[in-house]
């Protein structure tokens, strides 16, 4: 099969090539799906799991790319819950084989039924992104109908999404971003919007829940806006300032079925868009992690098709 392969650290992002590896085995609660789209984050190449297992040993030539979108083909030893040929969409194991190849090996709890008639483009982008946005809403800041949610980063993947979320649930947001990204804001959702190039943050007021995805002194200075017994929730690293009455939390998202059917039931019906800016082929997935390229949304690889 093609894949996308690193091989050097060193290398970089110069070091992704297109290359033939082995049909990948099923483990015992495996599934091998067929990848239709793929997502992938440009900083990957940076986590310690694409490089070495769980048990620190050396795993190269590892495939990149941990979000997928794809169809079913076998079931390993004792996988329940899937079956062949269903329509799945999942993030991938951080330490294992991802998703920019044409098929993987994914534990089966990893992934979720994908409807019909969702596209699996629009459903590569959602994974991650999506998974974070419920985690840290719902999971960490238990955000209520009526709480005010300030939203760092708004008209990113993570942001967006989370902003959308917020909105069902009848939250009144605030985001922050650049001026560019102020008309997208409005169509999320948010309330209110803030350019951090041209505002003050501090002129927000004070806040129940801020979400986080930008880090260093934004999310610092933050936690000054929480209402008493309020939370940050952050997945930019550990926070230095913490509130004085309330909770700050640092998390890293986990796989979870259940809350991936939710998400794709609201994608199937209209209510959750992820952005997606660009779409390129396996091929040109090497070219897509460039820090140079600049897009409103997700670069999602459109690995094969029906």
């Amino acid at each position: 099969m093609r894949a996308i392969t690193v091989r050097n650290r060193e290398a970089g992002i110069g070091g992704l090539t297109l290359t033939d590896l082995p049909y990948p085995h099923a483990a015992e609660n495996d599934v091998i799906v067929q990848v239709r789209a793929a997502g992938f984050t440009r900083g990957e190449l940076d986590w310690p799991g694409t490089w070495t297992d769980r048990a620190g040993r050396d795993r190269t030539p590892s495939v990149p790319g941990h979000e997928l979108s794809g169809v079913v083909v076998e079931l390993g030893h004792g996988t329940t819950g899937l079956t062949v040929g269903q329509r799945v969409f999942g993030p991938t194991d951080w330490a294992r084989n991802g998703s920019l190849a044409e098929y993987t090996a994914v534990e089966a709890r990893n992934l979720a039924p994908l409807p019909a008639d969702v596209d699996h483009v629009v459903a590569a982008a959602l994974p991650i992104s999506g998974l974070t946005a419920w985690q840290a809403l719902f999971d960490h800041a238990h955000l209520k109908t009526g709480q005010t949610v300030l939203i760092h980063g708004v008209g990113g993947a993570v942001g967006s999404i989370a902003a959308q979320l917020a909105h069902e649930a009848g939250a009144r947001i605030v985001g922050t971003g650049r001026a560019s990204d102020q008309a997208a804001a409005g169509d999320l959702g948010v309330h209110k919007f803030v350019d951090l190039d041209s505002e003050l943050l501090e002129d927000v007021g004070e806040v129940d829940v801020v979400l986080d995805m930008i880090g260093g002194d934004i999310r610092d200075r933050s936690t000054a806006l929480l209402r008493p017994g309020g939370t940050l929730v952050t997945i930019a690293g550990p926070p230095t300032t913490l509130p004085h009455d309330g909770r700050a939390i640092f998390f890293v998202v986990e796989p979870n079925r259940e809350q991936l059917a939710q998400l794709a039931t609201r994608l199937h019906d209209g209510r959750l868009i992820p952005l997606v800016d660009t779409v390129c082929s396996l091929a040109d997935a090497p070219a897509a992690f460039s820090p140079e390229r600049h897009t409103r949304g997700r670069t999602i690889i459109e690995v094969s098709t029906d």
